[in-house]
């Protein structure tokens, strides 16, 4: 057999054979072994090498597509396992071809599910490693069983990134105690008309480039994209689409519709995005991945193939005795991240997103499940996390895991390794309760606020660990969560049954929208309260897209299906809720700049000064706490040789006076900074010297309300303002 042969039909022992070729067939002379150590497609001085797993696989083709709207191959080119296959790697060398080609596979063997095994030649493969993938305009989504005639498949794109220019870019390495992330949506943040981007760059990385300025002036050092690797759009239900991007087909190739470029070639949206990390890194913004390596947009049996199955089934997914999908992910199947060859390949995606497309950090969706055996069950010391954590290449990135997963497995404080932070499940929901007013909440929450010792600090680890969270793209937007008891999920076409219902949330009175002023001046100071919390705490703050202006989603705490103005950013919100956004970007600018309140360093952050002070907690008289399940709310002290910080939580429905303690004896008067009862500009000030100096041993805190006081240390004890 030689590399330009056509297959039989059905070869001789009855198994299944490659579908007959269509398309010219490369002459055999053409094409040579080249390399199985570099997998994916491989770019050289005269063609590309090709390079695949396919442990059990009898017969592989590669097959040339000359347009991304074909339906057949162009040319196709059969391997030969006698001579372009090297242990369980099947690789060939075709010259005369290089960046922008369009290709896949069609995989040949057994179709024995019971076995693990799924090959079915009919399917247009995608390359695990494949660096780009196209999606035809008129693609549709095949599941199991259905036929393949007029199907367009999507199809791998051979990228060479050498010739891309960083001009010098480089990763930021910014700690965690100087972060302030922002959870945004490629797409989402510029598809509205309002975001002002012309048409063609609506909801594209270009698109988002235009408003870094915006996140410029916020004060956002980092934002954490939702799911950028190629996913399959149509993983939704009828009438919706998959929007956020959980169903990825591809782990090393950037999403090609949020690329811009009208007309051009596919492999555009890696040069696209390259675009868009380098002007967030000239504005010094991070830019962090959130990243989906526990499943796949194959689902369960009944759903589409599009590459790992076709490959190596029983390799890269969980399988039970019978040959089934095993789901701890929710979506039907769970990536078999603990065999080796899986974790080279997140190792290896990793590493590209990194040394390749100068990627900062990574969230890991459903990171729990990178902690099972290929039985399912959690292991102690889980290769694959020590993988990541170890390896050289990622020793300067962030770490985020989201350390739970579908099957029930909660990993919060738990998490395997020394490098991680963790989404903080228990942070969210925790705040949720004490400033929604919920009994028996002082105790917990006075632990969150300070990173969480409760759950960290068993590690030893720097408050970072704990990534501090109110909202994010899963769930009530912020708005939401003041203005309704209940999801409203009914256009997700699920009968309202998808979604959360442990919301944790209060409407204030009205369910949604309202013209009643009382109501709307309550969720107003209640989402202050949670931005103070949020902004403020230990740890390392994140911002849900919007929230600093309110966007809502209409009550929709699962809006993954709408690509619509329901999860789009409505920039009018900026005018509409200035107060807010002003409130929001004043918290930020006090986080990370210390030094407008207290006399420290001009680059010195809220952590910085928190990590050598003392703290004292109060209650409505100084030094006694009441922690009891009937207390709604807490004084907290913070002194260092700067000054001093005082905080005053009250969740209580009436208003409370606190006596204050003395700021010291060599310390500045009281000023307030933050009183979320007050309405704007009064409501914050990001400067000592145009503080409010607050007169009497007490103050007098409105019900459902946050206050900050500051105190300058003064060398003569006297009470001064901004240090000249």
């Amino acid at each position: 057999m030689t590399t330009a042969t056509e297959r039989p039909d059905r070869p001789a022992d009855g198994e299944p054979a490659l579908a007959r070729n269509v398309g010219a067939a490369v002459p055999a002379g053409a094409v040579t072994p080249g390399s199985h150590d570099r997998l994916g497609a491989t770019v050289t001085a005269g063609g590309v090498d090709f390079a695949v797993f396919a442990k059990r696989a009898t017969g592989v083709e590669l097959v040339l597509f000359d347009s991304m709207e074909d339906e057949l191959p162009a040319r196709v080119v059969t391997l030969d396992p006698a001579r372009d296959r090297t242990g369980d790697y099947w690789h060939v060398h075709v010259p005369g071809i290089g960046h922008g080609q369009l290709y896949g596979y069609r995989v040949d063997g057994r179709w024995a599910p019971h076995d693990g095994l799924r090959f079915d030649a009919t399917k247009v493969l995608l390359d695990p490693y494949g660096r780009g993938v196209a999606t035809p305009a008129a693609y549709r989504r095949i599941e199991a069983g259905d036929p393949t005639d007029g199907a367009l498949p999507m199809k791998s794109v051979v990228v060479d990134g050498s010739t891309y220019d960083w001009e010098g870019d480089q990763r930021i390495e910014r700690p965690f105690r100087q972060t302030i992330i922002y959870e945004a949506h490629v797409a989402g943040f510029t598809a509205d008309p309002s975001s002002g981007v012309a048409l063609e760059r609506r909801g594209t990385y270009a698109g988002f480039i235009e408003r870094i300025p915006y996140l410029v002036d916020l004060g956002i050092t980092a934002v954490e994209l939702l799911p950028v690797f190629a996913f399959d759009r149509l993983a939704a239900p009828t009438g919706l689409v998959n929007y956020w991007g959980y169903q990825p087909v591809a782990f090393f190739a950037p999403h090609q519709a949020y690329a811009s470029r009208s007309g051009a070639g596919p492999e555009t949206a890696v040069d696209e995005f390259r675009d868009l990390v380098k002007a967030l890194h000239r504005a010094g913004i991070e830019v962090i991945l959130d990243v989906v390596y526990n499943h796949t947009a194959e689902v369960g049996a009944d759903g589409p193939t599009f590459g790992f199955r076709g490959f190596a089934n029983d390799t890269y997914y969980l399988l039970d005795g019978d040959g089934g999908y095993l789901d701890y992910s929710g979506t039907g199947n769970t990536f078999n991240t603990n065999n080796p060859i899986v974790r080279r390949l997140i190792v290896d995606s990793l590493r590209y997103w990194v040394q390749e497309m100068h990627v900062d950090g990574f969230r890991f969706d459903l990171a729990a499940v990178l902690s099972r055996d290929e039985t399912g069950l959690p292991m102690t010391d889980p290769p694959a996390l020590w993988d990541i954590e170890t390896d050289p290449a990622l020793a300067g990135t962030k770490l985020i895991a989201e350390a739970w997963d579908a099957g029930g497995l909660y990993e919060v404080g738990s998490f395997v390794g020394d490098r991680w932070s963790e989404w903080n499940g228990r942070f969210r929901d925790d705040v949720r309760a004490f400033v929604k007013g919920d009994r028996g909440m002082v105790r917990t929450m006075s632990q969150r606020f300070l990173g969480s010792p409760d759950i960290y600090g068993h590690k030893h680890r720097e408050p970072g660990a704990s990534i501090n969270f109110v909202t994010c793209h899963d769930g009530f937007t912020l708005n939401d969560l003041v203005s309704y008891d209940t999801k409203h999920n009914e256009s997700n076409g699920e009968a309202n049954r998808d979604g959360s219902d442990q919301n944790l949330s209060w409407n204030c009175g009205v369910e949604g929208p309202t013209d009643d002023p009382a109501i709307e001046a309550l969720r107003r100071r209640q989402i202050r309260n949670f931005l103070v919390f949020d902004l403020l705490a230990l740890g390392a703050p994140m911002l849900l897209m919007g929230d600093e202006v309110r966007r809502t989603q209409g009550g929709n705490n699962n809006a993954y299906g709408h690509d619509d103005p329901t999860s789009w950013f409505d920039w009018t919100d900026v005018v509409r809720h200035a107060d807010l956004h002003r409130f929001t970007r004043a918290l930020i600018r006090i986080r990370r700049r210390v030094s407008t309140l207290l006399d420290v360093p001009d680059d010195a952050g809220l952590l910085d000064l928190l990590r050598d002070a003392s703290f004292e907690w109060s209650g409505v008289q100084v030094g006694q706490p009441d922690m009891g399940d009937d207390s709604h709310s807490v004084a907290l002290t913070l002194r260092s040789d700067a000054g001093a910080l005082h905080l005053i939580f009250n969740a209580w429905w009436e208003p409370l006076e606190f006596e204050l303690p003395s700021p010291d004896v060599s310390a500045g008067a009281w000023r307030r900074i933050i009183d979320t009862s007050l309405d704007s500009p009064d409501d914050i000030v990001d400067d000592l010297g145009v503080a409010t100096e607050v007169a009497g041993a007490t103050y007098g805190v409105g019900p459902r309300s946050v206050v900050l006081l500051a105190a300058r240390r003064a060398p003569d004890g006297a009470a001064q303002g901004r240090k000249p």
